[in-house]
Protein backbone atom coordinates (compact mmCIF):
# COMPACT_ATOMS: atom_id res chain seq x y z
CA UNK A 1 0.00 0.00 0.00
CA UNK A 2 3.03 2.80 1.00
CA UNK A 3 4.37 1.59 -2.41
CA UNK A 4 1.65 2.46 -4.43
CA UNK A 5 1.77 5.98 -2.34
CA UNK A 6 5.52 6.24 -3.15
CA UNK A 7 5.32 5.63 -6.91
CA UNK A 8 2.12 8.32 -7.29
CA UNK A 9 4.87 10.60 -5.02
CA UNK A 10 7.60 9.81 -7.49
CA UNK A 11 5.61 10.51 -10.65
CA UNK A 12 4.42 13.93 -9.07
CA UNK A 13 8.03 14.79 -8.03
CA UNK A 14 9.22 14.20 -11.65
CA UNK A 15 6.13 16.27 -13.03
CA UNK A 16 6.63 19.23 -11.14
CA UNK A 17 10.20 19.13 -11.70
CA UNK A 18 9.90 18.69 -15.49
CA UNK A 19 7.85 21.58 -15.50
CA UNK A 20 9.81 24.42 -13.41
CA UNK A 21 12.95 23.17 -15.15
CA UNK A 22 11.03 23.76 -18.45
CA UNK A 23 9.85 27.23 -16.78
CA UNK A 24 13.24 28.37 -15.75
CA UNK A 25 15.10 27.24 -18.90
CA UNK A 26 12.49 29.25 -21.43
CA UNK A 27 13.32 32.16 -18.75
CA UNK A 28 17.14 32.54 -19.89
CA UNK A 29 16.38 31.09 -23.98
CA UNK A 30 13.63 33.50 -24.86
CA UNK A 31 13.82 37.07 -26.23
CA UNK A 32 12.64 39.84 -23.79
CA UNK A 33 11.66 42.71 -26.32
CA UNK A 34 8.89 44.66 -24.67
CA UNK A 35 6.77 46.53 -26.81
CA UNK A 36 3.77 49.01 -26.50
CA UNK A 37 1.85 47.28 -29.12
CA UNK A 38 2.45 43.94 -28.06
CA UNK A 39 1.16 44.37 -24.53
CA UNK A 40 -2.69 45.68 -26.08
CA UNK A 41 -5.52 43.67 -26.01
CA UNK A 42 -5.55 41.63 -29.20
CA UNK A 43 -8.97 41.85 -31.42
CA UNK A 44 -8.06 39.31 -34.16
CA UNK A 45 -5.82 42.20 -35.83
CA UNK A 46 -8.13 45.04 -35.53
CA UNK A 47 -7.15 48.25 -33.55
CA UNK A 48 -8.41 47.86 -29.88
CA UNK A 49 -11.13 50.09 -29.10
CA UNK A 50 -11.36 51.51 -25.64
CA UNK A 51 -10.73 50.00 -22.32
CA UNK A 52 -10.33 45.98 -22.37
CA UNK A 53 -12.40 46.19 -19.04
CA UNK A 54 -16.11 46.51 -19.37
CA UNK A 55 -19.01 44.98 -17.48
CA UNK A 56 -20.26 41.82 -18.38
CA UNK A 57 -23.91 40.83 -18.12
CA UNK A 58 -23.93 38.09 -14.44
CA UNK A 59 -27.04 36.23 -16.82
CA UNK A 60 -24.60 34.69 -19.14
CA UNK A 61 -22.95 32.70 -15.67
CA UNK A 62 -26.49 32.24 -14.51
CA UNK A 63 -27.65 30.68 -17.76
CA UNK A 64 -23.87 28.94 -18.21
CA UNK A 65 -24.29 27.04 -14.31
CA UNK A 66 -28.33 26.62 -15.14
CA UNK A 67 -26.83 24.44 -18.72
CA UNK A 68 -24.29 22.80 -16.35
CA UNK A 69 -26.97 21.58 -13.54
CA UNK A 70 -28.56 19.87 -16.72
CA UNK A 71 -25.80 18.25 -17.82
CA UNK A 72 -24.67 16.67 -14.74
CA UNK A 73 -28.23 15.36 -14.17
CA UNK A 74 -27.82 13.67 -17.87
CA UNK A 75 -24.14 12.54 -16.67
CA UNK A 76 -26.04 11.26 -13.34
CA UNK A 77 -28.94 9.65 -14.71
CA UNK A 78 -27.06 7.77 -17.99
CA UNK A 79 -25.43 5.18 -15.80
CA UNK A 80 -29.19 4.28 -13.78
CA UNK A 81 -30.35 4.02 -17.73
CA UNK A 82 -27.75 1.92 -18.75
CA UNK A 83 -27.94 -0.58 -15.51
CA UNK A 84 -31.65 -0.53 -15.67
CA UNK A 85 -32.19 -3.98 -17.61
CA UNK A 86 -29.82 -5.38 -15.38
CA UNK A 87 -31.38 -3.93 -12.61
CA UNK A 88 -34.87 -5.12 -13.48
CA UNK A 89 -34.11 -9.03 -14.01
CA UNK A 90 -32.24 -8.95 -10.45
CA UNK A 91 -35.36 -7.58 -9.47
CA UNK A 92 -33.99 -4.81 -8.62
CA UNK A 93 -36.23 -2.42 -11.17
CA UNK A 94 -38.42 -0.35 -8.84
CA UNK A 95 -35.02 1.31 -7.16
CA UNK A 96 -33.91 1.85 -10.50
CA UNK A 97 -37.03 4.03 -11.72
CA UNK A 98 -37.49 5.44 -7.81
CA UNK A 99 -33.85 6.83 -8.25
CA UNK A 100 -34.43 8.33 -11.51
CA UNK A 101 -37.98 9.51 -10.76
CA UNK A 102 -36.62 10.84 -7.39
CA UNK A 103 -33.57 12.78 -9.09
CA UNK A 104 -36.17 14.33 -11.97
CA UNK A 105 -38.36 15.65 -9.56
CA UNK A 106 -35.84 17.66 -7.25
CA UNK A 107 -34.76 18.94 -10.62
CA UNK A 108 -38.14 19.70 -11.68
CA UNK A 109 -38.91 21.79 -8.34
CA UNK A 110 -35.33 23.64 -8.34
CA UNK A 111 -36.36 24.33 -12.06
CA UNK A 112 -39.86 25.77 -11.30
CA UNK A 113 -38.25 27.66 -8.12
CA UNK A 114 -35.54 29.42 -10.61
CA UNK A 115 -38.79 29.76 -13.03
CA UNK A 116 -41.11 31.22 -10.48
CA UNK A 117 -37.89 33.60 -8.96
CA UNK A 118 -37.74 34.99 -12.91
CA UNK A 119 -33.84 33.87 -13.32
CA UNK A 120 -34.70 32.32 -16.75
CA UNK A 121 -36.49 35.44 -18.04
CA UNK A 122 -33.57 36.99 -19.93
CA UNK A 123 -35.31 40.42 -19.24
CA UNK A 124 -36.46 41.40 -16.17
CA UNK A 125 -38.68 43.85 -15.27
CA UNK A 126 -37.10 46.65 -12.67
CA UNK A 127 -40.26 46.98 -10.92
CA UNK A 128 -40.99 50.08 -9.27
CA UNK A 129 -38.06 52.37 -8.77
CA UNK A 130 -37.81 54.06 -5.49
CA UNK A 131 -38.51 58.47 -5.47
CA UNK A 132 -36.11 60.90 -4.06
CA UNK A 133 -38.22 62.77 -1.49
CA UNK A 134 -38.15 66.16 -3.49
CA UNK A 135 -39.85 64.08 -5.91
CA UNK A 136 -42.23 62.93 -4.02
CA UNK A 137 -43.01 65.75 -2.06
CA UNK A 138 -43.57 67.80 -5.51
CA UNK A 139 -45.61 65.90 -7.13
CA UNK A 140 -48.30 63.02 -5.90
CA UNK A 141 -47.79 59.16 -6.74
CA UNK A 142 -49.75 57.99 -9.06
CA UNK A 143 -53.63 56.58 -7.85
CA UNK A 144 -54.90 52.96 -9.35
CA UNK A 145 -57.51 53.61 -11.37
CA UNK A 146 -61.05 52.39 -9.81
CA UNK A 147 -62.78 49.35 -10.76
CA UNK A 148 -66.28 49.83 -11.33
Amino acid sequence: MQFDFAVVAIFLAAAFGIVGIALVLGRFVRPNNPDPIKSQTYECGEQPIGSGWFNFNPRFYQLALLFLVFDVEIALTWPVAVVARRWISEGKGGLAVIEILLFLLILVVAMAFLWGRGDLDWVRDIGVLPRDEDDAQAAPAPQAPEAK
